[in-house]
C-alpha cells in the first residue's frame, strides 16, 4: 500500500501494520488530506483480521511537528471551511479512539501539538532518545486537541498537564517516561530494536 511520493505508507508484516508519515521535508507536519488518508487507514485496519497491531512512527528526524499551517493555508475558502475541517479532524480522533486492536506509536523524534496530543489516546508510545513533546497552544492563541485536555491529566497529573497545555512547558523523552506518557526510551540509533520487540510479540499473538 505504499505509493511513490505519498505522505504516508503502509505495510502489512507478521500482523504489524506499520504507518509512517513521510513528509521529512515538513517535519511531518499533517495535512487535512492526510488526516482522511489516516482515519480510512486505522478504519479499514480495525476490520482487518491480519492486523494484530497498528504501529505509527515517520521518516526524517521529527515525529510531528503537527498541523500543517503551510497546507492548511492554500485551501479553497468556502462557507463551511472550518466545520470541515472539524469534522475531518474529529473523525481522525475518533477513529482513535475506537480502535479496536493494540494501537503503538514509536516517536522517533519532536512531537509537537498534535504529533503530542494524540499519543495520550494510544495503547503504548516507545521515543527515541532525540524526542521531545511539546504543545505550544496558548503562544499559537488556540484551544488544546485531540482530547489531550482529558487524557493529560491523568497521565501527567494536573498540574504538569497544565504545565504543557497552558505555558508551553517542552518534556524531554526520559521525562515523559517519568510522568508515564512514553513506556520507553531508546537511543536514536537503536530504534530498530523496537520493531523486533513488536515482531517478537506479534508471532507469539499469531500462533
Amino acid at each position: 500500500m505504499a505509493h511513490e511520493n505519498s505522505f504516508i505508507l503502509t505495510t502489512l508484516n507478521n500482523g504489524i501494520q506499520k504507518v509512517v508519515l513521510n513528509k521529512p521535508a515538513r517535519k511531518n507536519a499533517i495535512s487535512i488530506p492526510m488526516y482522511k488518508e489516516l482515519t480510512s487507514i486505522l478504519n479499514e485496519s480495525a476490520k482487518n483480521d491480519e492486523v494484530l497491531i497498528f504501529a505509527l512512527t515517520a521518516n526524517g528526524d521529527f515525529f510531528s511537528s503537527g498541523n500543517d499551517i503551510g497546507a492548511s493555508m492554500t485551501m479553497e475558502i468556502t462557507p463551511t471551511i472550518f466545520e470541515d475541517v472539524n469534522v475531518v479532524f474529529k473523525n481522525f480522533i475518533d477513529a482513535i479512539i475506537v480502535y479496536p486492536k493494540l494501537l503503538i506509536a514509536v516517536v522517533n523524534g519532536p512531537a509537537i501539538g498534535i504529533g503530542s496530543t494524540m499519543l495520550g489516546i494510544f495503547d503504548i508510545v516507545y521515543a527515541s532518545d532525540k524526542a521531545y513533546f511539546h504543545t505550544p497552544f496558548s503562544s499559537l492563541g488556540l484551544v488544546a486537541e485531540g482530547c489531550s485536555t482529558y487524557t493529560f491529566p491523568r497521565l501527567l497529573g494536573h498540574s504538569k498537564a497544565g504545565d504543557m497545555l497552558y505555558l508551553g512547558y517542552k518534556m524531554n523523552a526520559e521525562e515523559a517516561k517519568k510522568y508515564g506518557l512514553v513506556s520507553e526510551v531508546y537511543s536514536h540509533d537503536s530504534l530498530k530494536e523496537v520493531w523486533d520487540n513488536l515482531n517478537n510479540v506479534s508471532k507469539l499473538s499469531s500462533e
